[in-house]
């Protein structure tokens, strides 16, 4: 395991923001979102800044980011129906992997409901071998560091 680096613990450490509302599915028999969906918030917010900022084309470009490593810790519980204000900034930027920081906030809160981080190593999607992460995703990368 790579040595930790620790989210930010408000908001003004994140550089971007993603709204996701919960939804009815996220719940579990005890009334909250269940613990693995807080994975998938992060994989949205860091998936959408990708494809977007990045221009990333997730069906057909040959180097891809794969999932070594997460961790997730829990602060308080969300359920449906509720709106996750998701905030992502990058702790460690390499020519080959990246460390994403991601926060997740209830509307309005100052303080995080989850906080963690999301390894991607970039690949070339045929061989499943490192490379270099494309210049494009490097450089809307770059814009997150903190």
């Amino acid at each position: 395991m790579s040595e930790r680096i620790q989210a930010p613990q408000t908001r003004a450490g994140y550089k971007r923001w993603l709204s996701i509302p919960t939804r009815w599915i996220d719940n579990d028999i005890y009334g909250h979102v269940n613990n693995v969906i807080y994975y998938s918030y992060f994989d949205t917010v860091i998936n959408e800044y990708l494809i977007r900022e990045g221009q990333m084309d997730i069906y057909n470009d040959p180097v891809i980011g794969i999932t070594p490593e997460t961790f997730c810790q829990f602060k308080d519980s969300f359920a449906f129906p509720e709106t996750v204000e998701a905030g992502l900034a990058v702790g460690r930027l390499g020519r080959r992997s990246v460390t994403y920081l991601v926060g997740l906030f209830k509307e309005g809160s100052e303080t995080p409901a989850a906080l963690g981080h999301f390894v991607h190593v970039f690949v070339e999607r045929e061989t499943q071998r490192p490379t270099d992460m494309p210049e494009k995703v490097r450089a809307a990368l770059e814009k997150l560091v903190v």
